[in-house]
């Protein structure tokens, strides 16, 4: 006979991850509702606190992530109480999640921010590996010890890093796009940072600010049995820090890109053999390829016709909200990207529930300048905002829409380079209708402005530029700048003199 369940809890706030958006939620729901118990229900035995906070201008912000255990969350906030398992169900209707051990939550007001999952080109396959989180990036790190070719398919952040880091092995990157870091920058700049690939790397590695606090060695056994490859929570800037990324081959950058192509086909050693198909070796300095002798684990062939072989691949091509768990029975409204569609106060289209981070997406009339992506400083401003709204509704109050919402304002790290990203700084959705400025200076500065009807629409500034507050004043007062003309990104005018 099965054991009688507990009796489900009074209705409490609860919170479903344990990233950046669901523990920021946690405590501020926690602080503000200090007699309240709020639970936290997160899947991984470590979440991530976000530390350092720092306001860098009016929206620009600047922090650190570490992994800390939960005991840490809750020796902070003595009124949040994690439950470590996954959700095996949500019943909205009846205002109650389901754990894996079966235990019921019943809720009053439920926010889910369970992040989401890597893209993979495709399942199951051994020697093909996503990286999102940490665990991920272990495993990536033991296999790269006895590499010597990988082939890296993506072209965002995580893949972006992966290229400059890699030493020691031989790396074929395909995107399917004409230029790298597509998502972070245009070719101008996708330049100015490749200029670093070619040159060698200073050896001093910067000192990385993250301490790290890992679930290796720790509750092996139980994460065995919730599938190790379940979820983690998302990397950020800095993830290859601490890593030691080196390949066997005893040289340093050997990067080859393939561009404007994407993944036709996978084939393993044995079936390659079978078909009696040919391979590449890896282009060096315009000698003509030939066909590749040494056999290799695994074979990728290209929608441009090429054939690489390698010890593996790396699929770093973007996420999928991590929703699955939570459609069964329930209408949810979803985004065209899979997610959680959220009006302007984080609501979905159920009651009483709300979402934030990477699992949903913004369904409102969105400002001009700002722009849905999966990025950390998003996921801390929505679990905080979602938490403020969860708060007033409960008491009844209304709330104006947070001001983080107005720019998009975004700062991290590529090369070792700061890069600063304002408003539409690709020129996102503003058509052919908009012309462009530059200042650039080689292995210094890269600035690039995104103009529109004589209005500044959006701004990319690699290299310490101190423009970052200023271009954020006009991109958000829209002035009209025309009278300045080419003279707003001349070098000896000291522009912020005009507009402070």
């Amino acid at each position: 006979m099965e054991a009688a369940r507990p009796p489900p809890t009074a209705g409490k706030f609860v919170v479903v991850g344990g990233g950046i958006a669901g523990v920021t939620c946690a405590e501020q729901l926690a602080a503000h509702f200090p007699s309240e118990d709020i639970l936290l229900v997160t899947a991984s035995p470590v979440i991530k606190a976000v530390t350092n906070f720092k306001q860098i201008s009016k929206i620009l912000e600047e922090f650190d992530v570490e992994e800390q255990s939960s005991t840490m969350l809750e020796k902070r906030f003595p009124n949040i109480k994690v439950i470590e398992s996954g959700v095996k169900q949500l019943k909205s209707e009846e205002h109650c999640i389901v754990t894996e051990d079966g235990s019921q939550h019943v809720y009053k007001k439920l926010c889910l921010c369970a992040g989401a999952k890597p893209k993979l080109i495709c399942e199951g396959n051994p020697y093909v590996l996503g990286i999102r989180d940490t665990d991920s990036a272990q495993e990536f790190q033991k296999q790269l010890t006895k590499a010597k070719r990988i082939m890296i398919i993506g072209n965002g952040g995580i893949a972006l890093e992966l290229v400059y880091e890699i030493e020691g092995c031989e790396v074929i990157w395909a995107i399917k796009d004409k230029a790298i870091g597509n998502t972070f920058f245009d070719a101008g700049a996708a330049e100015f940072l490749t200029s670093k690939l070619i040159a060698e790397k200073s050896e001093a590695k910067i000192a990385h600010k993250r301490t790290r606090y890992t679930t290796e060695g720790r509750k092996k056994e139980a994460r065995s049995k919730s599938k190790a490859d379940n979820v983690g929570s998302a990397l950020g800037p800095d993830w290859h820090e601490g890593l030691n990324l080196k390949g066997t081959k005893e040289f340093s950058h050997k990067i080859h890109l393939e561009t404007v192509c994407e993944v036709k086909k996978i084939y393993l050693q044995d079936e390659f053999r079978i078909l009696r198909k040919k391979s590449f070796t890896f282009p060096r300095d315009h000698k003509s390829v030939t066909t590749d002798t040494e056999m290799w684990p695994v074979y990728v062939e290209l929608t441009n016709e090429k054939i690489y072989g390698c010890d593996f691949i790396v699929s770093a091509t973007g996420v999928t909200p991590n929703v699955e768990p939570f459609l069964h029975g329930n209408s949810f409204d979803l985004g065209e990207d899979g997610g959680l569609k959220v009006d302007d106060h984080m609501h979905t289209s159920l009651p009483d529930i709300y979402a934030a981070g990477d699992i949903c997406t913004t369904s409102w009339q969105l400002s001009p300048v700002w722009q849905q992506m999966r990025l950390w400083t998003q996921a801390r401003q929505m679990g905080w905002y979602a938490a403020k709204c969860m708060a007033a509704a409960s008491s009844g109050d209304s709330i104006d829409m947070d001001f983080s919402f107005e720019l998009f304002a975004h700062v991290t790290k590529f090369f070792n380079y700061k890069v600063v990203l304002l408003g539409k700084y690709n020129a996102q959705g503003l058509g052919s209708d908009h012309e462009l400025m530059l200042r650039c200076t080689k292995g210094q500065e890269y600035i690039k402005v995104v103009m529109q009807n004589g209005r500044m629409m959006g701004a990319v500034l690699i290299g310490e530029t101190d423009l970052e507050e200023t271009f954020e004043n006009l991109i958000l007062n829209q002035m009209n700048l025309s009278s300045y003309g080419e003279d707003l990104l001349d070098p000896n005018i000291d522009i912020e003199d005009y507009f402070d």
